[in-house]
C-alpha cells in the first residue's frame, strides 16, 4: 500500500499542528536533558574513568545510528506521525532504565536502548515536522529544534533541585519524566496522518553526496560539540573548574536556553542576512566560546564560553537541514537522510570522543578540539548557499 500525501483533517489548524510537533521535540529534548543533567552521579555510583564513561557514551551512540534506517523504514510503512508518539512513550520508560541499572553491563544495554529510542525518534519526528512545513507553507524547523533546546534545558535545570534535594537519579527521572511525557504526549496527539510507502526499502546506510557532503560536514562539526556539551559539561565544570556538582548541571541548562532564544530568531537572522554568513558568524562564535573554556578554567568563564557555543551551534543544524531539503540534485528525503547521518552522528559520536581524548590526554584538550571543528563550520559555510 502506498499513499504519498499527508493527510490533515480540516479541523486541525496550523497553531495545533505546530504545537504537536514542538511538543515532541520538546519532549525528545526533556528527556535527553534529564539524562545528560546526571550523568556525573551515575558515573560515580558506578565509578567509571573518563574512558569507561566515554565508551558507554559510544554504545548510546552506536544504538541511534542502528536506529536511524529502522526508524525511517518504520516511518514509510506507518507513517512518521504514528511512529513519533510511539517512540515517545517508550523512550520514558527507556530513561527510567538508565536510573535503575544495577551494574555497569546493565547499564551499557540500557544506554544502547535509550540512544536507539533516541535516534530513531529524531529520525520521525523531523520528518513529520518536515511534512507539517509543506503543508503549513512557511519555514518552522527552527523553531521545532527550539522546543528541542528548550526542552533539553528547562529539563538538565532541574537537575539542580534534584541534587540539592539528595533525590536519586531514578526519583528526578520519575518525578519531572513520567508528567511531562503525560502532558506533551497529549499534546501531541493530533489526527495527522502520515504518508506510507510500504514498497520502499531505505538503504541500510545513507551518507550525503556532491555537494551536500559539506553540508553534512557543517552539521557534523556543529553536532559534535553540541553532544559533547551535553554529556560533558557537567563534568567539565566539575573535574576542571572545581565547582559544586549542584552548579555543575547549569552548564548545560544554560547552554541549552541559548540555544533556543537564538533558534527562535532563526528565520528572522537568516532572512536579515543569508544562510552562510549566518553560519560563518556562528562558527566563529563557537569556536571563541570553546577557547574561553579551555584558556580561562574557572566556572564563570566557563559559563562564558558556553553560552557563545550555544550562540555558535544553535542555528547550524537547522540551517543544514533546509538546505538538504532544497537540493537541486538529490530528492528531499534522500538528501535530508544522508545530512542527518552526518549531523547525528556527530552528536552521538562526539562525547565518547571527548572521553578517549581526555584519556589520552586532558578534558581541556578535548574541548579544545571543539573549537577546532567550529573553525570548519565558518571555513565551510559557503556550502549553505542556494542558487
Amino acid at each position: 500500500m502506498t499513499t504519498t500525501d499527508f493527510n490533515a483533517p480540516d479541523t486541525l489548524s496550523r497553531r495545533g499542528a505546530w504545537v504537536a510537533i514542538a511538543a515532541m521535540f520538546g519532549l525528545n529534548g526533556a528527556l535527553f536533558g534529564l539524562w545528560a543533567s546526571r550523568i556525573p552521579a551515575l558515573k560515580a555510583t558506578h565509578e567509571l574513568s573518563h574512558a569507561g564513561l566515554g565508551a558507554l557514551l559510544l554504545l548510546l551512540a552506536g544504538g541511534a545510528i542502528c536506529a536511524f534506517p529502522l526508524a525511517g523504514r518504520l516511518a514509510d510503512h506507518y507513517g512518521a506521525a504514528r511512529v513519533t508518539k510511539v517512540f515517545a512513550l517508550v523512550k520514558i520508560s527507556a530513561l527510567l532504565a538508565l536510573a535503575i541499572a544495577p551494574d555497569v553491563p546493565t547499564l551499557a544495554v540500557a544506554l544502547f536502548v535509550f540512544g536507539a529510542i533516541h535516534g530513531g525518534m529524531d529520525v520521525t519526528m523531523n520528518a513529520w515536522g518536515a511534512e507539517v512545513e509543506r503543508w503549513a507553507k512557511r519555514p518552522q524547523m527552527s523553531s521545532y529544534h527550539a522546543m528541542w533546546s528548550l526542552g533539553a534545558g528547562l529539563a538538565a535545570g532541574t537537575g539542580f533541585a534534584a541534587i540539592s534535594l539528595g533525590a536519586s537519579p531514578f526519583v528526578h527521572f520519575a518525578l519531572i519524566g513520567l508528567p511531562l511525557a503525560v502532558l506533551l504526549c497529549w499534546l501531541g496527539n493530533v489526527p495527522w496522518a502520515s504518508p506510507v510507502n510500504r514498497d520502499a526499502k531505505a538503504p541500510m546506510f545513507s551518507i550525503p553526496k556532491g555537494q551536500l557532503v559539506l553540508v553534512g560536514l557543517l552539521a557534523f562539526g556543529a553536532s559534535m560539540g553540541e553532544g559533547a556539551i551535553a554529556d560533558w559539561s557537567a563534568v567539565y565544570l566539575v573535574d576542571v573548574g572545581g565547582a559544586p556538582e549542584n552548579w555543575a548541571v547549569m552548564g548545560y541548562a544554560i547552554f541549552s536556553i541559548t540555544m533556543v532564544v537564538m533558534r527562535l530568531l532563526g528565520d528572522w537572522i537568516t532572512r536579515l542576512t543569508s544562510p552562510e554568513i549566518a553560519a560563518r558568524a556562528s562558527g566563529l562564535s563557537a569556536a571563541c566560546g570553546a577557547a574561553v573554556t579551555v584558556l580561562f578554567p574557572t566556572p564563570p568563564m566557563m559559563l562564558a564560553g558556553f553560552v557563545l557555543m550555544g550562540v555558535g551551534y544553535a542555528l547550524i543544524f537547522p540551517l543544514a537541514f533546509s538546505r538538504a531539503a532544497n537540493d537541486p540534485v538529490e530528492s528531499p528525503g534522500k538528501a535530508l537522510a544522508g545530512t542527518a547521518t552526518f549531523g547525528y552522528g556527530g552528536m552521538l559520536l562526539g562525547p565518547p570522543l571527548i572521553g578517549f581524548v581526555a584519556n589520552a590526554t586532558s578534558l581541556r584538550v578535548s574541548f579544545g578540539v571543539l573549537a577546532v571543528l567550529a573553525l570548519m563550520i565558518a571555513v565551510l559555510s559557503g556550502a549553505l548557499k542556494r542558487d
